[in-house]
């Protein structure tokens, strides 16, 4: 990928094929897209058309699109308390993975969990045990944690702790990060004001080489909220002109940066053109 090129998707149903979705992004002057590998309230998945996949992949290939995104479910947490959840969190995760290598070499985004009374650390443990129980070293797919907004008992809001699972992975090849701005703004990094300080935190705590992807999503509260609550970009409390500085900084170049902002597929483009002027 050139660098100089700007990747910018929204999230977009692929309720109506994988292909189908592809084309919207298109429509809407996307050049990337994510998209649930299932329901996003957990569930089985449907089989993949081998024939979509490929019309997919075709239209990517032809249309210079930069990697796509695929997210887990909301519901999969892997470092649950309840056994049952965790079992749901493995076999989905497993299963997708699989599911994945239709779209060969793109990356696969997830919430690190929540640990429900048990403490960071034994949620950190046991997110690391399904990573290392799932991951193989044939899977062309990336594995990515999402920084989180710090709330309540999830894990990856901090950058500390971000760095400790990974650290925990055997696979290090097969997992980056995706930073989420809405997240890592709530649980007090102050990307509006001191981008570039805030990434030069992350890059001596995780690693800037870790990057592989950017949810751009403004955010309904200010700066160390600890709530998740995306805003329309330039309606909340980061604004048009910083959301513009991060979709444009060197440290993102050639990634997906991908919105999930409250909006309709047409409303995406808008934000598109906005961020890309």
């Amino acid at each position: 990928m050139e660098p100089n090129i700007l990747y910018l998707g929204c999230h977009l149903s692929n309720a109506k094929g994988y292909a189908a979705a592809g084309r919207v992004a298109l429509s809407i002057g996307a050049n990337t897209f994510q998209f649930f590998t299932r329901n996003p309230r957990g569930g089985s998945a449907r089989a993949i058309d081998p024939a979509d996949a490929e019309a997919l992949n075709a239209l990517c290939r032809e249309n210079n699109f930069g990697t796509l995104v695929a997210h887990a479910p909301y519901t999969l947490n892997p470092c649950s308390s309840d056994a049952k959840v965790r079992d749901f969190a493995y076999r989905c995760f497993a299963e997708d993975l699989v599911r994945m290598e239709s779209f060969p070499n793109q990356v696969y985004n997830f919430h690190p969990g929540s640990h429900t009374g048990q403490g960071i650390d034994t949620g950190i443990r046991l997110t690391a045990e399904l990573l290392n129980d799932v991951l193989k070293t044939e899977q062309s797919t990336t594995v990515l944690i999402e920084t989180m907004s710090g709330g309540g008992s999830e894990i990856g809001g901090s950058f500390e702790q971000v760095a400790d699972l990974l650290a925990r992975i055997c696979l290090q090849e097969k997992v980056g990060v995706c930073l989420d701005t809405c997240h890592v703004f709530a649980a007090g990094y102050d990307v509006k004001n001191d981008l570039d300080g805030v990434l030069a935190r992350f890059d001596q705590i995780v690693g800037l080489n870790r990057l592989r992807a950017l949810h751009l999503n403004d955010s309904l509260f200010d700066l160390g909220s600890g709530k998740d609550r995306h805003a329309r970009i330039g309606e909340g409390f980061i604004g048009l002109d910083s959301m513009r500085k991060i979709a444009h900084h060197p440290a993102f170049a050639g990634l997906p940066i991908i919105l999930e902002t409250p909006n309709e597929p047409a409303e995406h483009g808008d934000e598109i053109k906005l961020l890309r002027a």
